[in-house]
């Protein structure tokens, strides 16, 4: 992978990641329709630690206050009662079920799942989910006309049986094309939840997760002291290496040593006239090298 790839993947990869949309799946497409390799999981998990960080930034208060009362509780049991701490273990007990199904179908993860007909197929659906999850959601908040306003549930009523459904959600977005905060939102608001509470458990819901398997894709690619983004990098890798060490070979080969000291852009070859005598001949002047032409052409291997 190129840096300018990896460069257009980024952005594309925080464009779509805060989206109801497929941040992998879109990596995914715009590689294939690129005409590049695929990126591969380890890329994709990797570069979301850049958008994860954005959503801690956004939500540092919460997460302080969150962390110092879940922390509080573990010895005080008074303090499990409070809704921070609650919800300090509720987010624990939502990242449960992508943390035990991400080891587990870690191979289809990396493999079959990244097939482009499963990432179109899971696109299509997921777009459909959602517009039937904001359909119910909208009549439930709005009425209609033989419908009063229904009251939904706020963060306040979660508890760890939805804490749960919530998770088995997000563990949904480990195929490209569902959505991590897609399935999750749409997940909320089936169970009832306004779109606030479960647009807000979602986003704390995947820090867990997104900042385990970054940190956990980073550690193997700095132990292979590789970072093998697609099937065929090492090969390219190399490929690369072998340009560089022809086009020096190339250069100390087949170039006099005097010709490093040429000029890239040398000026136009003098002349200069030879005294009565000569024929009123004129020869170039001297400074060639190996009865080579002044103007010099330096050729690498690149072309």
């Amino acid at each position: 992978m190129s840096w300018f790839e990896s460069l257009i993947l980024g952005l594309v990869q925080g464009l779509t990641e805060f989206l109801p949309v497929s941040s992998s799946a879109h990596l995914r497409l715009t590689a294939a329709f690129s005409g590049w390799k695929d990126p591969g999981a380890a890329f994709t998990a990797i570069t979301q630690l850049g958008t994860e960080a954005a959503v801690l930034i956004y939500f540092r208060k919460d997460v302080g206050r969150i962390l110092a009362a879940w922390s509080r509780s573990l010895t005080n049991k008074e303090m499990r009662r409070d809704h921070d701490a609650q919800m300090g273990w509720l987010v624990i007990v939502g990242s449960i079920p992508i943390g035990v199904l991400g080891v587990t179908l870690k191979d289809a993860i990396e493999g079959p799942f990244r097939d482009l007909r499963i990432t179109a197929t899971m696109l299509i659906v997921m777009g459909i989910v959602i517009g039937i999850a904001d359909r119910i959601a909208d009549r439930d908040e709005n009425g209609g006309r033989h419908r009063a306003p229904k009251q939904r549930k706020t963060l306040v009523d979660l508890n760890a049986k939805d804490g749960l459904l919530y998770g088995l959600c997000q563990a949904l977005a480990l195929v490209p094309g569902v959505s991590r905060s897609g399935a999750t939102i749409s997940g909320g608001l089936f169970m009832g939840y306004t779109r606030e509470a479960a647009a807000r458990y979602s986003f704390l819901l995947a820090m867990p997760a997104v900042l385990a398997s970054g940190a956990f894709e980073l550690k193997d690619a700095a132990e292979e002291g590789h970072v093998a983004w697609g099937a065929d990098d090492v090969r390219d890798g190399d490929r690369v290496r072998g340009r560089l060490r022809g086009h020096r070979v190339v250069h100390e080969v087949h170039l006099p040593q005097e010709l490093h000291a040429v000029r890239l852009l040398p000026r136009r070859p003098r002349h200069r006239h030879h005294r009565a005598g000569d024929g009123g001949r004129t020869e170039p002047a001297r400074g060639g090298v190996g009865g080579l032409s002044h103007r010099a052409r330096v050729t690498n291997s690149w072309h």
